[in-house]
């Protein structure tokens, strides 16, 4: 059973689940209408649950929820609704903080204050089917909401989605986009030249690398060693890539895997020679 904290909207109620002693948010069209705080009420049919994460511990749960508009916490469930669609279970507890960006993104567009993503081309790269669920929701939010989403908040929304299918919290994803950015600046930088985002050897290198950060973050090693084959054969790439990982380590506190740097040396090779 559950009781009724604060009818949100006509599509929305906070209610208190009297079993696990918790607030929930329930989304669905009409379910608020006619309910009452304090009322008692079994599920809803057709309803969406949500548990709600609370990042501001010391604010009580009540207060965050009511300094975030009904109208983009109805937003974010449809757009937490495509996401479930397109990968199965989403981690709900999501709904709470990417709701309340979600508001403070459109308070920011309204006053003409939108917060610059400088690695929005990157995110969209290493995240490619949470981008396109981002920017499916992008429209839905226009809709709902009726405010328009710039592509650099696509990229944050990105990373909230990344972060709720995955063991990451949406600060390592953004810093896994930074690194990742930073070893795509020192290639180029030791290449002598720019490399062509829009190209297929761009993104397998950018592809690679956010595996290969992952893998150091996780410790595991890559199963095929070709460190020696790539050094012998590509001395100049390799050199780069022992170069990019150090770097990595650093940024890290992490140890590299020396065969990390025979891999990202293949991958520096085929964007060196134009073979992608």
């Amino acid at each position: 059973m559950y009781k009724v904290v604060k009818t949100l909207n006509n599509n929305g109620i906070l209610a208190y689940d009297l079993t696990r002693r918790q607030e929930v948010i329930f989304l669905g069209a009409g379910i608020g209408f006619g309910k009452r705080s304090g009322e008692q009420f079994a599920e809803i049919a057709g309803a969406k649950l949500y548990t709600l994460f609370n990042r501001r511990r010391e604010t009580p749960l009540i207060k965050v929820v009511n300094g975030i508009q009904p109208v983009y916490l109805e937003a974010t469930g449809r757009l937490l609704e495509l996401a479930e669609k397109r990968f199965g279970k989403v981690n709900n507890d999501i709904l709470l903080p990417l709701a309340d960006h979600i508001a403070l993104a459109a308070k920011r567009m309204k006053e003409g204050k939108e917060l610059p993503n400088p690695f929005t081309a990157d995110i969209r790269i290493l995240f490619p089917e949470e981008f396109q669920t981002a920017a499916e929701g992008a429209k839905l939010l226009e809709q709902i909401a009726g405010c328009p989403i710039s592509e650099d908040e696509i990229g944050y929304i990105t990373l909230h989605l990344h972060s709720a299918l995955s063991d990451e919290d949406v600060t390592q994803s953004l810093t896994m986009a930074r690194l990742a950015r930073e070893c795509i600046e020192m290639i180029e930088e030791g290449m002598g030249g720019r490399l062509e985002e829009s190209s297929l050897g761009y993104s397998r290198l950018l592809s690679h690398i956010r595996y290969m950060l992952a893998r150091i973050r996780k410790g595991e090693k890559i199963p095929l060693d070709v460190e020696e084959y790539v050094q012998e054969q590509f001395p100049k790439a390799y050199a780069l890539a022992d170069r990019v990982c150090r770097r990595m380590g650093e940024e890290l506190g992490l140890s590299v895997q020396p065969e990390e740097n025979g891999f990202l040396g293949l991958h520096i090779q085929r964007v060196w020679t134009g073979e992608g």
